[in-house]
């Protein structure tokens, strides 16, 4: 069973004081843990909480005890078939697009070799995203060197696109990515609502960016659902510029779409997923709360995090991870086993 959580700081290193075998890793919003360790895949995001708890802990844990690793820049912990890593890349360490070439090639690298090699989810978060650097955007220079890296490892003609999401983070940030994998393939989901994000026209920069709307896993018979930061968006255009509210009602429109292709091949009831929100403006958070709720219920599991997000006419943005529900002639048997 994989697990996801989010904690505040000073219980998040509490739980770190338990050792609990099976963490795979541990992402600081913005801060980690003294108790992090220097073994145990983590990072500081340059991200925080937009709501009461400012300082937040991702957590990633498995019901099977993991196994600690590193690799060149990357650590990563291994665990009943999968994989789980982050690295950070300084802006002093060149230009971004050389930069996110230069991480998803050593990413792909570690999965072939660490027999993990089907990636599933990434989560990039990326300095002064909305920037222009010679003319460019830097989320769209961002994409070139993701797209490259994808390219010269083949990993569009050889295997399923994961899911990812990309937000902004502040200019003395690292870039900053984190990502699953697994040694069995997952299976690609897209949104009918949605042109395919690979094949956006050029309006959108030179290269496309490189994810699916979502990933599940395994591939035939899914358990673990991991979808994409989702917006505002039908076709490949931005809908409802300057409208918070009509954003997140779209979101939430585009997010069903997803879970009911999802739905095709598994069981995923929506209302009992795990959603991180991000909001470019810390005075929408209220508006955006209620329209969640509207739709997803009042207790819905929601992290609300301060962020820039990849084009500068959103507004808000909305991930999820989900473990299929368990049919209730099945007993004690968990969901989302690994």
């Amino acid at each position: 069973m994989l697990q996801h959580q989010f904690l505040p700081l000073r219980i998040a290193s509490s739980t770190l004081e338990l050792s609990p075998p099976g963490l795979l890793g541990v992402m600081g919003f913005p801060d980690l843990p003294d108790n992090a360790g220097r073994s145990l895949p983590s990072a500081r995001t340059g991200m925080r909480g937009a709501g009461a708890d400012t300082t937040l802990c991702e957590l990633w844990l498995s019901s099977v005890p993991a196994h600690h690793a590193h690799s060149g820049n990357i650590r990563y912990a291994t665990s009943g078939g999968l994989l789980f890593g982050a690295l950070s890349s300084a802006e002093s360490q060149g230009l971004i697009e050389v930069r996110a070439q230069a991480v998803y090639e050593e990413i792909f690298a570690l999965l072939d070799t660490a027999g993990h090699r089907h990636a599933l989810r990434f989560w990039n978060h990326i300095p002064r995203i909305n920037d222009h650097e010679r003319g460019i955007e830097r989320y769209r220079l961002f994409n070139m060197g993701r797209q490259a890296a994808f390219e010269r490892a083949g990993r569009f003609r050889t295997d399923s696109i994961p899911a990812a999401s990309a937000l902004g983070t502040g200019a003395d940030d690292d870039l900053t990515v984190y990502f699953v994998a697994a040694n069995g393939r997952g299976m690609q989901i897209e949104n009918p609502r949605q042109v395919q994000a690979w094949q956006y026209p050029a309006e959108h920069g030179p290269r496309s960016p490189t994810f699916a709307r979502a990933a599940a896993y395994p591939g035939k018979s899914p358990t673990l659902l991991f979808v994409s930061g989702t917006a505002s968006i039908v076709g490949h255009r931005t809908l409802h510029a300057g409208d918070v509210a009509a954003q997140t009602r779209e979101t939430l429109a585009n997010l069903e779409a997803v879970f009911a292709q999802a739905n095709r091949s598994g069981n995923f009831p929506i209302r009992d997923a795990a959603f991180k929100a991000y909001v470019r403006n810390a005075a929408d958070l209220a508006c955006i709360q209620a329209e969640i709720a509207s739709v997803l219920g009042s207790g819905a599991n929601v992290t609300y995090l301060k962020a820039d997000i990849c084009r500068v006419d959103l507004l808000v943005e909305i991930e999820a991870f989900a473990q299929a529900a368990v049919p209730e002639s099945s007993g004690s048997r968990q969901a989302g086993a690994v």
